[in-house]
């Protein structure tokens, strides 16, 4: 299949800038995989799809404010995103404007606090960058950084939580699993009062899961690889909820490249951690995902590929449309699809 056939049209200002408010306020499009029907609900309906043997899975990495402003001697400014640390103070990162920035000049974020020394490129294209601070570098970060927010998002944030699911516990993520932005804590008490379970995993979300496909046959692309954890906690209770009959609901794409990383042929999720980069196309025999609760990608992507993958590419743009046509907010901040 060609990258084209991923494509489609989207008026700019259904491009969310702002999050919903609540969270689960946000518009919920469910479609039927098998029958293609579609309904139109709010996200604080997800409970009543739900069954109480279902496990729902969620990915709890916490996106650290990683994106820093420095200058180089000569002036010029330059934005810096941490993307993940190599050893010691030596990091991989994304440069902007890259080019400007030879290996070895001095890049000063706080002068006195936080400084850095621009590297080569690296074979995913990112830069290596080595920071010099004192003491731990996370309340730095805390105090010079920034969410990395994605470059459609044009506005600043009112509250950098917004970009932070409300169970986020595992610092590493340079973006938020935004299926999970949806999510508050009544919701979630809500589920499990149903007989839910709820399971965590974390996948620590790079700058591969957004980068463009640029090859013309999608299967030629690859993905860069992400840090995974499943706990053995986290795998008996999946595996619970398949022998009692519930389905796995996998909340975001990232959860879904997790488990079909770690799923076994009879479908036996296992506990363990590593790095993935699984790329899921269509024809992909899912064995741990049922259901799927995402967001609306971008054309082109490996996210739009994937949920093709789940639920038929013709069916996916077919209900892009219908959501265009029913004004749905977009991408990040925008509305959910849950797929039965």
């Amino acid at each position: 299949m060609r990258r084209a056939d991923f494509d489609y049209v989207l008026p700019r200002h259904l491009v969310a800038q702002t999050p919903a408010r609540p969270r689960d306020s946000a518009r919920l499009l469910v479609l039927d995989r098998a029958t293609g029907g579609v309904e139109h609900r709010t996200f604080r309906d997800l409970p009543g799809y739900l069954h109480p043997r279902d496990e729902l899975v969620l990915n709890d990495t916490r996106v650290m404010p990683v994106r820093l402003r420095a200058r180089r001697p000569t002036g010029g400014q330059v934005e810096v995103v941490l993307v993940r640390r190599r050893s010691g103070g030596t990091w991989e990162a994304l440069m902007r404007p890259g080019r400007k920035v030879r290996p070895g000049a001095r890049l000063v974020f706080a002068s006195g606090v936080l400084e850095g020394t621009a590297g080569p490129r690296t074979d995913s294209g990112t830069r290596l960058i080595t920071l010099a601070h004192q003491g731990d570098l996370r309340p730095i970060l805390d105090r010079l950084g920034e969410m990395p927010v994605p470059p459609y998002i044009e506005r600043p944030l009112d509250d950098p939580d917004d970009y932070q699911t409300v169970y986020a516990g595992r610092d590493g993520a340079i973006a938020a699993p935004t299926a999970g932005l949806h999510f508050t804590d009544a919701l979630l008490r809500a589920i499990r009062e149903r007989g839910v379970g709820v399971a965590f995993l974390t996948l620590h979300v790079g700058p591969g899961t957004f980068r463009p496909v640029k090859t013309e046959e999608i299967a030629r692309h690859r993905m860069e690889a992400e840090y995974y954890d499943v706990s053995a906690e986290a795998a008996a209770a999946i595996n619970a909820a398949r022998a009692r009959g519930g389905r796995i609901v996998v909340a975001g794409t990232t959860g879904v490249r997790t488990l079909e990383s770690v799923v076994g042929e009879d479908g036996t999720v296992r506990a363990g951690s590593g790095w993935t980069d699984l790329f899921i196309l269509p024809g992909f025999h899912f064995r741990a995902t049922d259901a799927l609760i995402t967001n609306f990608h971008l054309p082109r992507t490996t996210l739009l590929i994937l949920v093709s993958a789940f639920a038929g590419r013709e069916r996916i743009l077919a209900t892009y449309a219908a959501a265009v046509r029913a004004e749905y907010r977009f991408y990040s901040f925008g509305d959910a699809m849950l797929i039965l």
